[in-house]
């Protein structure tokens, strides 16, 4: 005989418990789903709460306070190995935006050379060089344009450089007797007399005073031979576009960050050799 189910009043409010009790929890599992899958998340629409959270790729200079001016440095300390070498690298390469970068040297801002308008073979960098002369020798090659510090191991320090036109140039080997930052410069006789321009700055109205605008840029080292000043300098220039090229009457001009830098690494009596 199968068994009957209850009825009644008690029956009926059991059913009615069970069903509302379903219906409670239900309610609460949908309410549950709602907060975490069919909320809406309004502030990844913000754009301002978007840019801030991915600030570090993401630059818009509408929004962005530009940065407070910074002094530039008096001298750059570059990337050397413990034999104190700097190693130049391909124009591409940042380094080199360094190294030619602006520099503020005893009160004289250099502006930056513009590296996409030099050659690339003009800047500063560690080569492979064979040679007879010692390490720590200046070796000008009049015919590559390049000035070599000659360094141990078979290598040496490459600069560009500017050189005299056919027929003013100097060759020979002297020594560096005397090195000056930011020098004065007084033209000879010859060159006043050659380019008349030049006489509001001869030697008897008392050269030309240091600056920017100084043919001898911001160092000189004069080359003497048998004591004797030759007349000739290793120097900087502020006519950068002239490195790599023969238009002077003379002397050996370079970027004036390089001569900085050449200056930095030659003491007094170094041997110099142009060819």
């Amino acid at each position: 005989m199968s068994k009957l189910s209850p009825s009644g009043p008690a029956a009926t409010a059991s059913i009615l418990s069970k069903r509302l009790l379903s219906l409670g929890l239900g309610t609460a599992l949908m309410g549950s789903l709602s907060g975490c899958i069919l909320m809406t998340d309004t502030s990844r629409m913000n754009i301002d709460v978007f840019q801030d959270e991915v600030a570090p790729v993401w630059y818009d200079p509408a929004r962005t306070p530009p940065a407070a001016d910074q002094t530039a440095p008096q001298k750059r300390s570059l990337y050397q190995t413990q034999f104190h070498q700097t190693y130049g690298l391909p124009v591409t390469n940042p380094l080199h935006r360094t190294i030619y970068g602006l520099v503020v040297d005893d009160g004289h801002t250099l502006s930056p050379i513009p590296l996409d308008r030099v050659r690339s073979d003009m800047l500063r960098q560690e080569v492979s060089y064979q040679t007879v002369e010692a390490p720590g020798t200046i070796v000008v090659d009049t015919k590559a344009h390049y000035l070599y510090l000659v360094q141990p191991g078979g290598k040496a320090v490459r600069y560009g450089v500017g050189l005299g036109r056919d027929g003013f140039a100097w060759s020979g080997r002297g020594v560096i007797q005397r090195k000056a930052k930011w020098p004065h410069w007084t033209p000879t006789d010859d060159m006043v007399e050659n380019n008349p321009n030049l006489r509001p700055v001869s030697a008897a109205r008392g050269g030309l005073v240091a600056g920017l605008n100084n043919p001898l840029g911001a160092r000189a080292l004069y080359i003497y031979q048998n004591g004797k000043d030759t007349l000739y300098r290793v120097h900087g220039t502020p006519d950068w576009q002239s490195v790599g090229k023969a238009t002077s009457s003379g002397c050996v001009r370079m970027f004036n960050q390089d001569v900085i830098d050449l200056f930095d690494r030659v003491p007094d009596n170094t041997p110099i050799v142009v060819i």
